[in-house]
């Protein structure tokens, strides 16, 4: 069950690190960035690419080896937990919030609700 979680979580990772990589104006309008020539630009791609792939990986690495499992939902859970933290911390203080945002608060409040319970499970 943790690695059927943790694959579909290393999955949508990935397909996020390639959307924002080869679509980044797409994905910077939708989560309300303004992309920059050159340094915004090298920016986006660097954190939303190269960032989201390397969790993508880290998520993934117990197909890899097996024994990296807890750390791979340990990872998943801290990552996560900070994510809401912050967007929580986001949503008390800025007002015009798109629905985009919200749809991505929800879904990271899945994710570690979910790394939550495996990780108690266990």
């Amino acid at each position: 069950m943790v690695l059927a979680f943790l694959t579909a979580i290393g999955l949508l990772y990935a397909g996020l690190a390639l959307w924002c990589s080869f679509q980044p104006r797409v994905t910077s309008q939708t989560v309300g960035f303004e992309l920059v020539p050159g340094s915004g630009q090298s920016e986006f791609l660097t954190v939303y690419g190269g960032l989201e792939l390397g969790l993508a990986l880290i998520f993934l690495w117990p197909w890899v080896r097996p024994q990296s499992t807890e750390f791979a939902l340990t990872s998943c859970l801290l990552v996560h937990a900070c994510l809401v933290l912050f967007r929580t911390a986001s949503f008390l203080t800025y007002s015009g919030i798109s629905t985009s945002t919200y749809k991505l608060a929800a879904g990271e409040w899945v994710i570690f609700v979910a790394s939550a319970i495996l990780m108690w499970r266990r």
